[in-house]
């Protein structure tokens, strides 16, 4: 059943095509005609999770448990070697249920090495013993705990009881073998669940805000008894989850995603306040439709895109375009709170 509804998810998700925003085209970054750098020394290179990347970015997977997912995971995982980026698998409970699918999960370890990045993924509802189980099934350098109750509220067999789960996130952060990043999966999170996060301890919040994969439209693809429609425009955009979420505390780690696409984006979303960048629905299109060739030269021009504004606005590094100035306006300005 689960194996089953994890294959309708990806069908659904490259069915769906509401349209969402994610407000990026309300920041405004100045153009810097005097730039006298050399395109060749631009540094796109972070350190995350104790690790070296070549470039401030997480793929996002959605797949596993599925027929498809080896193949898709094992490209994705290629993708991520190739590039020097982090790869965090998609849910895994599916593989703590059903000993069978495990290895549509584990192909990520026979390509990625330990100076790779691997992040494994469970619901924050989740219990300690599973966490470690998923953690150790990949050997994973941080387990990325989800919150989805706009999904599970729509999907026919989702849960409906999310009582205590604050207080499950804290236990996981304080009992954990590996770091811990809770993260949103498309509507966002707020000031609000910011504040919670970080006063239980959490160190890594991966915002995933409104303007990407929708999961309320997929879910709701699979249903035919109600209708969930004029629900897909809920969530938060994206560049206003990075901007509160940032003034809140630069004591964190944020991860920007939901929306993602283009070096623009990518620089757009670290100017605002992100340490990290992560990308699912895009990458996995390209290498659905097109293959592994048709992905890998999307992420070479995402790679240069981000680059190429780096040496428009006169910056070297990552360090440097976090200091860029910005102006917001529009409808980003009118929902921001101040």
């Amino acid at each position: 059943m689960e194996n089953e509804r994890k294959k309708e998810h990806l069908e659904n998700f490259l069915k769906s095509n509401f349209k969402s925003n994610t407000l990026f085209e309300n920041v405004y970054i100045e153009h810097f005609a005097l730039t006298d750098l050399n395109f060749k020394e631009i540094d796109t290179s972070v350190n995350f999770l104790g690790k070296k990347l070549s470039f401030p970015l997480i793929i996002n997977a959605m797949t596993g448990g599925a027929e498809t997912s080896y193949d898709v995971n094992e490209d994705l995982a290629r993708l991520c070697k190739n590039f020097n980026i982090a790869f965090e698998v998609g849910s895994q409970k599916v593989a703590l249920q059903d000993e069978e699918l495990v290895e549509t999960f584990t192909v990520v370890k026979d390509i990625l090495d330990k100076k790779n990045i691997v992040i494994s993924n469970l619901s924050a509802l989740s219990s300690l013993d599973d966490v470690k189980k998923a953690v150790e099934m990949l050997n994973s350098d941080a387990i990325s705990l989800h919150l989805n109750p706009a999904q599970e509220i729509v999907q026919f067999e989702g849960d409906r009881n999310f009582s205590g789960i604050l207080e499950n996130i804290e236990n996981i952060v304080k009992n954990s073998n590996v770091p811990v990043i809770v993260k949103e999966t498309g509507c966002g999170i707020s000031k609000k669940t910011c504040e919670k996060l970080l006063n239980v301890g959490v160190k890594y919040i991966d915002i995933s805000g409104f303007g990407g994969t929708n999961f309320i439209e997929i879910e709701n693809l699979r249903r035919t008894d109600l209708d969930f429609t004029n629900i897909y425009g809920w969530g938060i955009p994206t560049a206003k989850c990075i901007i509160d979420c940032r003034n809140i505390s630069k004591d964190f780690t944020l991860i920007g995603s939901g929306g993602i696409k283009t070096g623009e984006d990518i620089a757009k979303a670290i100017i605002l306040g992100s340490d990290m960048t992560a990308i699912a629905g895009e990458v996995l299109r390209y290498l659905v439709h097109g293959g592994y060739k048709f992905a890998e030269d999307y992420l070479k021009s995402l790679i240069y895109q981000t680059k190429m504004i780096m040496l428009l606005l006169g910056v070297r590094n990552i360090e440097e375009l976090k200091k860029v100035e910005y102006k917001i306006f529009g409808k980003l300005k009118d929902i921001l709170n101040y």
